[in-house]
């Protein structure tokens, strides 16, 4: 997860660019803190759904293969 600070300033970067604008190097900086946000978000949700089984109404597992898989490799 992305540490309290680099979550204020991302919200910070927003508001200025909303309000007066950015400069070039903020805006370099927000890019920057925006990626490395999307990749923290994107493990935290695979993770997540790696570790999800998917039952469906009639009580069978319908986890897709390639969630099975993946499970299957992070446990070695």
């Amino acid at each position: 997860m992305l540490s309290k600070e680099k979550m204020a300033r991302i919200n910070e970067l927003a508001r200025k660019a909303k309000a007066t604008g950015l400069t070039e190097t903020e805006a370099k900086e927000q890019s920057q803190l925006r990626s490395e946000y999307l990749a923290t978000f994107r493990s935290s949700m695979l993770d997540t759904l790696t570790n999800t089984k998917f039952i469906d109404p009639e009580g069978n597992d319908v986890t897709p293969e390639k969630i099975k898989m993946r499970k299957k490799n992070t446990l070695h």
